[in-house]
């Protein structure tokens, strides 16, 4: 709709977890060094919580295509990373939606590893499929790991199911990994009594955060830029500082609020987004926060008016 209106090929802000958009802030930069430093080291659980909005999808779809281009420079050039050794090739199981009781799980797993249908029958034949299909990851020089999106809603008994795959190992070294992406509530499911020894198999974690007041400027300068703007930016200073006040830095609300802001101007004609365009959008936008200055400011009006009162007060 606004597309030629600003120059762009494609929707800057869409919700939509695109890789080609990610931008390397601080929290997530850290974060990706932390799953790819955690990928070689290959055992354990990895985590990684953050509030809804966040950015933790696009994370994981970012983290999964560097281990897939990491592996696929290794096979075809034989490039080694910075301690040294080659590139590692992975076997990777990515579900999206874990909500899956432990038999539903383990069939879930056995699709993505490949296990032979026949195999699939009962639970002991399930079992060994998977442990045959991780063996054989194993001798073909490959690591096998399971990314898991939304591991909050993951039921107790299928996160026990995990930890006891990942007791499966060869003389040197567990023959899977597990990766958990979800929203603080992982946190209060792993402090859960009967899930303690998964718990301390975390080897890694971190919490991802929103964007900083000093990285929003950039961010949307970078997706514009992707998107194929050509320009600095359409965004003006006093838009930026209004969107980072209400949106609290967190990408997906950014994101909402930038679209809209966006067919606002267009709407009107302009070239470029101005404080208000970003306040009406607001206005139309669910979990938008109160931007502070504006209480700040209407505080302090009420702060001289009521001096002013009692001035008069006194005076009369």
């Amino acid at each position: 709709m606004y597309l030629k209106h600003f120059g762009l090929h494609e929707l800057p802000f869409g919700l939509t977890p695109d890789t080609s958009f990610f931008f390397a802030c601080s929290s997530y930069q850290e974060a990706l060094n932390t799953l790819l430093v955690a990928a070689r080291n290959g055992e354990g659980f990895i985590k990684v919580t953050g509030e809804v909005g966040n950015g933790k999808t696009l994370l994981c779809r970012k983290f999964l295509a560097a281990l897939n281009q990491r592996a696929a420079a290794g096979n075809s050039i034989g490039t080694q990373d910075n301690s040294g050794e080659p590139d590692q090739r992975y076997m990777i199981a990515y579900i999206p939606n874990p909500h899956l009781e432990p038999r539903s799980l383990l069939l879930a797993l056995a699709e993505q590893f490949r296990v032979p249908a026949e195999k699939l029958a009962d639970q002991h034949q399930l079992l060994k499929g998977l442990t045959a299909s991780l063996l054989d990851c194993a001798r073909n020089g490959q690591r096998a790991l399971v990314c898991l999106d939304e591991a909050q809603a993951m039921p107790l008994q299928s996160l026990e199911v995990l930890r006891l795959l990942t007791n499966l190992e060869t003389e040197k070294r567990k023959l899977l990994q597990v990766v958990l992406f979800g929203q603080p509530e992982l946190d209060e499911n792993l402090a859960h009594h009967s899930v303690r020894q998964l718990r301390q198999r975390i080897t890694f974690q971190h919490q991802l955060h929103g964007l900083r007041g000093d990285e929003l400027d950039r961010y949307l300068r970078h997706r514009l830029t992707v998107a194929g703007y050509a320009g600095e930016t359409l965004f003006s200073k006093a838009a930026v500082g209004k969107l980072q006040r209400i949106t609290r830095g967190t990408p997906r609300l950014v994101n909402i609020v930038a679209h809209k802001a966006l067919m606002l101007a267009y709407g009107e004609g302009r070239q470029h987004v101005s404080v208000l365009h970003v306040a009406t959008a607001a206005k139309d936008t669910p979990q938008i926060g109160r931007d502070w200055l504006m209480w700040i400011a209407a505080a302090s009006a009420g702060g001289v008016i009521a001096v002013l009162a009692a001035t008069w007060m006194v005076m009369r």
